[in-house]
């Protein structure tokens, strides 16, 4: 998913930096981290896959960058916790130059409904609280299909984790 990716790319929250072995290393890799104390995690996880890492502080829902000034932007467990998904959304199509992706991977709400999805709604408070703002009931793949996106492709699938189990994966294309 990542590893096709080219030119300059962006990584929305970036967290410790564990996706950065999955990418080319000549693509030009910025990442976007709110957190400040994560910047040196990254940094050292770069040096030491010999790789060359930027890194700006800022939100996804206000991206640092140049409108169409980016080839691909990623998010990885990044949409669950943001405040404003349609803004992050609008913000990743910004940037993207004409034909740019967006390739992501993130937890789900249960798309079928049901017990699941009443317990993603009911947990949601005290998940929230204690793990950064996530929201374990997010239909993020509603958001992105509705986010004026040309094409999107998302791929739905479960990982053996009680709450966060929906997954998807996939890209849009500006």
């Amino acid at each position: 998913l990542f590893g096709g990716l080219e030119g300059t790319v962006v990584e929305i929250g970036p967290g410790g930096g564990v996706n950065l072995r999955y990418f080319r290393p000549d693509v030009r890799w910025v990442g976007v981290e709110p957190n400040p104390y994560l910047h040196d995690v990254i940094l050292e996880r770069a040096r030491e896959l010999g790789r060359t890492a930027e890194l700006r502080a800022g939100r996804a829902e206000a991206l640092p960058f140049e409108d169409g000034s980016v080839d691909a932007v990623v998010s990885s467990l990044v949409l669950c916790s943001v405040g404003d998904l349609e803004a992050v959304l609008r913000e990743i199509r910004r940037v993207l130059r004409p034909g740019g992706r967006f390739a992501f991977v993130e937890h789900v709400a249960d798309p079928r409904g049901g017990g699941r999805a009443r317990r993603q709604r009911l947990v949601r408070p005290l998940w929230n609280l204690l793990a950064d703002g996530c929201s374990p009931d997010r239909r993020t793949w509603e958001a992105i299909r509705g986010a004026g996106f040309s094409a999107v492709e998302i791929e739905h699938f479960e990982v053996p984790i009680p709450v966060v189990a929906p997954h998807i994966a996939g890209f849009a294309v500006r």
